[in-house]
């Protein structure tokens, strides 16, 4: 409450509509209604046509609000001339907003706010408005709960509160470990991780009610002399039926029920001893000061997960989604059409009982199957998912006046249906106690729909999680032959990072169907899953990092999944990926959505967008099948691109631009083998440096040049030292770069380059500057060649086919440049255009390509110079000048398919 009082007292005598409008909301809705990112909520100045265009002051999407603001001397009731010379009050000026919405927007609250007074009106009721004072915020903010997405709120709050679990568990598990005599020994660290899953399980279930009496669990220990043996003893109770137990047994533990389900039947798990302040962590911290029962299933597996060593997570690729991001897949792959059934039951006038219990039975036989479920997110939030469309269904059958109550149990969708593998062994028991709690809280939420009590315990299901390897399983082995869906985000390893163990992994997958060299660790479960699937109607969605729908793995992936009949159905563009973790993680992935047949409607999603196509490509773009593979040669007639080069010396070659006047000082006779040296950052940034260019330095020249000399011995010994064997024979010729590439004038185009940046930058340089090779050259390349490697059209080639580093454009020789159809029209035209580029860079000569071409900053005549350029390209390639970029990628595919098949 502290917080709303300081919301008062700071705005009881302010507020100026121009200036202070965003403050206030953003302020009222962190401090009073306690949202967490609220600018993720409300939009500010949202433009709405009428007549002309005037601004909302603030709306809020989600839920569909309209605030129009005033300042704090406006009376809200007061009609004031608007521009178009009509009198209006507040809220009919924010009503007439309302109307200029698409209809989906429409308001369903307005209101209308002079920083001291709220007016809501509720436009369902059309009644008169409801109104609140500032003073009196801290009895009425509740009133404004409508403001923010119910289901996003809760969301919210279920990640706080798991999050909070996670560290509570953190703190518990290192804690526990520094009990154990040998710590770091694998008995110990798996005992340590079946301990810290039943206490979490016993937290959950005193929070929930589950265990009968409320906090029975803290109760029990709190006088505890021993807890070691006192937490031995009850786990036995928790695994013994109550008609096996000792009659005599205390009372303190005749009041635990029985749970059954395996979680406390392994009787070999090492216990250590509880010091005082371990006993308090637990019962104080846990137990007495935290409600479980709010966690989140989904959220809470994947934070309790990373208890685990953060280093062993990032070796093994492991990353764990946000529930928003799940539904990304899940909503696509099967959650949708079922929602999309249910609504139809719901409108059926006959036979509507049958429909609606035969849709139940048909929920409760779909099977899903994860084969990289870590610690269970998909799953859990599948199947929370499924039963809470099957608690509607019930809601509806109560409608029927079937008396539900008259089952045992009414439920038919349970956790048996759901299938992963895992190779972690902590990660399998988290995933099982994540489905379980779930199955716990989806059941109560059933209880307050048929109100009526269904016993949980003891635990009867087992969701199906296999602890193994997926890529060395046979999976026929193990699931049922009636799987419907598969889906996950499969581990990210990039092939650079794979270690030997991942990598025979890949050997042994692809065998010889696609040499797996340059191939992400992911790709595996893509060759696994579109094998399995073969002559069924299963479906599979996952998330993986964007490099599979890009570059040379696009083309080697898909070549073999396309001969597998593999249909891409819905697929995500590359979007940032962020984990619900302490540290999170930020991955640019895609979600594809595939199967052997097609269906009627392909959707591809970009960012909050979406639109049906008839076909996704590989790609991921509306456009055909054609895929882009690595090229030694250009298919166009136009001069080779070549690699910069590459020194191979350890730095000492290159001069750093701090170190030349004193270099040249103490060594002038190598001032004329000194060049500039341009990596990719250099060219960019036009950041100075120097390298020694020997190739026509002569013996004699060199051993007068003992700073020289010295720099030249440093670069065979790096060299001798090398893994490397191309590395240590250049150990021969100290004095080169590994390559000697030096044309008198070439285009430069760094390899990799800003997305931020509608071009890349790309220019001319002569011999008096030697290319890294962070930088491609194209030598004898003509104005013609600039301005089309310049414009619009080559960019949106780039973006389509070339691979992406995080989501910065990476730019390729073999499969960007070499597979790229140059039009053979308006030489003259585009080489003017070109050169205009080329002139109006000259007008700034102390900026940078960086700064000319920054999206902020670049200056108006060089984007004229650029637009022209992109009209002359389009023109000689017979585009329409509007054509969109997936057009344009269109046509370019078809002309690349005619070069290649010429």
């Amino acid at each position: 409450m502290s917080k709303i009082k300081n919301f008062i007292e700071t705005w009881k005598r302010r507020g100026y509509e121009k200036g202070e409008t965003q403050k206030f909301w953003l302020t009222f809705l962190r401090d009073v209604l306690q949202v967490d990112k609220p600018e993720n909520f409300v939009e500010f100045e949202v433009p709405v046509k009428l007549k002309h265009t005037s601004f909302i002051d603030a709306f809020f999407p989600d839920s569909k609000v309209i605030v129009e603001q005033k300042s704090l001397t406006e009376n809200l009731s007061q009609e004031k001339l608007q521009s178009d010379k009509e009198k209006l009050t507040p809220f009919e000026q924010a009503q007439r907003y309302g109307v200029g919405l698409p209809l989906s927007m429409h308001p369903r609250f307005i209101i209308v706010c002079n920083f001291q007074e709220f007016l809501i009106y509720d436009m369902e009721t059309l009644a008169e408005p409801t109104k609140i004072f500032l003073q009196d915020l801290q009895e009425n903010f509740h009133a404004f709960d409508f403001l923010i997405d119910a289901t996003k709120n809760k969301i919210r709050l279920e990640l706080e509160i798991s999050l909070k679990a996670g560290e509570i568990v953190g703190k518990i598990y290192d804690a526990l470990k520094s009990q154990y005599i040998n710590p770091n020994s694998a008995e110990s660290l798996q005992s340590l991780n079946k301990l810290c899953v039943r206490l979490v399980f016993c937290l959950y279930a005193e929070s929930a009610g589950i265990f009968g009496k409320r906090k029975i669990f803290r109760d029990y220990l709190q006088g505890s002399r021993n807890v070691r043996q006192d937490l031995i003893l009850l786990f036995e109770i928790l695994n013994t039926p109550e008609e096996k137990r000792d009659p005599y047994l205390v009372d303190e533990l005749k009041k635990f029920p029985y749970v059954n389900g395996g979680l406390f039947a392994d009787e070999n798990i090492e216990i250590p001893n509880f010091t005082p302040e371990l006993k308090n962590l637990l019962l104080d911290e846990a137990s007495s000061g935290f409600n479980w029962s709010s966690i989140s299933p989904t959220i809470f597996g994947a934070v309790f997960e990373s208890t685990l060593n953060p280093a062993t997570r990032r070796e093994g690729g492991m990353h764990y989604t946000s529930i928003e991001n799940i539904h990304k897949v899940i909503d696509n792959l099967f959650l949708n059409d079922l929602q999309a059934e249910f609504a139809k039951l719901k409108l059926a006038t006959r036979n509507r009982k049958k429909l609606l219990l035969d849709f139940q039975d048909k929920i409760s036989q779909l099977k899903f199957f994860d084969p990289a479920c870590g610690s269970g997110n998909f799953l859990t939030e599948s199947f929370i998912s499924l039963r809470r469309l099957e608690n509607k269904i019930l809601e509806e059958l109560l409608q029927e006046k079937i008396l539900l109550g008259d089952f045992d149990n009414p439920v038919k969708v349970y956790i048996n249906q759901f299938f992963g593998i895992e190779i972690n062994d902590f990660a399998c028991v988290v995933a099982q106690t994540a489905l379980w709690i779930a199955e716990l809280q989806m059941l109560q939420e059933t209880q307050n729909i048929i109100h009526k009590n269904l016993n949980p315990l003891p635990l009867k299901n087992f969701a199906n999680i296999f602890e193994g390897n997926a890529l060395r399983m046979d999976w026929e082995k193990i699931l049922p032959n009636d799987i419907n869906f598969i889906m996950g985000n499969p581990p990210f390893v990039g092939f650079k990072f794979a270690n030997k163990f991942q990598k025979a992994d890949m050997q042994l997958v692809f065998k010889n169907s696609i040499k797996p060299a340059l191939l992400d660790y992911v790709c595996c479960w893509y060759k696994k899953a579109a094998d399995f699937i073969q002559d069924t109607d299963i479906e599979v969605a996952f998330v993986s990092t964007n490099s599979v729908s890009q570059g040379k793995m696009a083309g080697d992936l898909w070549t073999y999944l396309l001969s597998q009949s593999i249909e891409i159905n819905f697929a995500w563009q590359s979007f940032v990926w962020d984990s619900e973790s302490f540290e999170k993680a930020h991955v640019h992935v895609v979600v594809i959505g595939f199967a052997t047949h097609s269906r009627k409607e392909k959707i591809l999603y970009h960012d909050k967008t979406s639109k049906i196509v008839k076909n996704i490509s590989p790609y991921l773009i509306d456009a055909p099948n054609t895929l882009i593979v690595s090229r030694s040669k250009p298919i166009s007639d136009v001069p080779q691109i070549i690699m910069g080069n590459q020194a191979i010396d350890g730095g000492n070659l290159i001069i750093e631009e701090s170190d030349y006047q004193d270099f040249i000082k103490r060594e002038p006779n190598a001032k004329k083998f000194i060049k500039r040296y341009m990596m990719g950052n250099e060219f960019i940034n036009n950041k100075i440096r120097y390298c020694l260019w020997l190739v026509d330095a002569m013996p004699n020249e060199l051993r007068k040049m003992p700073l020289v000399m010295k720099r030249i011995e440093a670069v065979k010994n790096f060299r001798l030292a090398s893994n490397d064997a191309g590395a240590r024979k250049k150990a021969e010729t100290p004095t080169l770069f590994r390559e000697q590439r030096n044309p008198k004038k070439f285009i430069a185009i760094p390899i990799t380059s800003s997305e931020n940046r509608k071009y890349i930058p790309i220019g001319y340089l002569d011999e008096s500057v030697i290319a890294g090779n962070s930088l491609f050259m194209i030598p004898d390349a003509e104005l013609y060649h600039f301005g089309i490697l310049t414009s619009s059209v080559h960019m949106a080639w780039i973006k389509t086919v070339g691979a992406k580093l995080k989501s910065d454009y990476r730019y390729s020789k073999d499969i960007v440049y070499n597979n790229f159809p140059f039009p053979d029209k308006n030489f003259e035209k585009i080489s003017a255009t070109a050169e205009k580029i080329l002139q109006v860079r000259k007008n700034y000569p102390e900026s940078s390509l960086a700064d000319l071409y920054d999206p902020t900053l670049m200056p108006k005549d060089l984007r004229d110079a650029h637009k022209k350029n992109d009209l002359a390209v389009l023109e000689a390639y017979g585009f329409d000048k509007n054509f969109s970029e997936s057009e344009i990628i269109a046509e370019l595919m078809k002309l690349y398919k005619n070069f290649v098949e010429k």
